[in-house]
């Protein structure tokens, strides 16, 4: 499971990223709403955590625009305002729960927990695609403009990783841990490497490139006119 934290205050990111993460959480963080909804608007999240005072603009007006966005994910207001026509006026923008600061980690480990728990599972689909790029994900079968294209066993787990988040970017250290299931090593190349040697087969050979390098981030699959 995925988490976006948008908290100001470093030191109560921090201890909640840690502690999330200590938690078999992917963790990702930002510091202004500007940043959170950047983040939560271009890559998947399962939850947000939402600090209501931001810098630049308040969690109100950033749970709008997530939800004016299309963005469906549970997201719980993290605040020091305890006055009841606050919590109304975050519960009735779309906020699935309110934690009023300060607050006990295993408080708000267990709301998480429930949050995500009322989550229908999404179905996975059978067959994916994106542009002329076909998946079979049960053959484990790839064809790209009716062209069979072999890939070893890790490039078609990356390749259904990316397609199964088609759109969003998706952080080195994310396709590390959910593709190769260990914590990411700095010092390691290897999803470039594997990235690369998936391009060499499904963009290489074809005019229009669907792998894009987001800089600084990662890699994300979509067609691009």
């Amino acid at each position: 499971m995925r988490i976006l934290i948008i908290e100001d205050d470093e030191k109560t990111s921090d201890y909640l990223s840690r502690g999330l993460t200590e938690n078999t959480f992917l963790v990702d963080t930002a510091n202004t709403a500007a940043d959170g909804l950047r983040m939560a608007t271009t890559a998947s999240y399962d939850l947000v955590l939402l600090d209501v005072m931001l810098p630049d603009k308040d969690g109100w007006s950033v749970l709008e625009e997530l939800r004016k966005a299309g963005k469906e994910m549970p997201v719980l207001f993290l605040t020091a305002r305890d006055a009841v026509e606050d919590r109304v006026k975050g519960l009735n923008l779309g906020a699935d729960d309110y934690l009023i600061k300060p607050f006990a980690f295993t408080e708000l480990l267990a709301r998480v927990r429930s949050l995500l728990r009322r989550r229908p599972p999404l179905p996975l689909a059978d067959k994916l695609s994106v542009g002329d790029l076909e998946v079979d994900v049960t053959r484990r079968r790839v064809t790209r403009a009716g062209k069979y294209i072999e890939l070893t066993v890790k490039e078609f787990d990356l390749l259904l990783f990316l397609l199964r988040n088609a759109g969003n970017f998706q952080s080195r250290t994310v396709i590390m841990e959910q593709v190769w299931d260990v914590n990411f090593d700095t010092d390691s190349n290897i999803v470039d490497v594997q990235v690369r040697r998936l391009r060499a087969k499904v963009d290489d050979p074809f005019k229009t490139k669907l792998v894009h390098t987001v800089r600084g981030v990662g890699y994300v699959i979509e067609e691009r006119n």
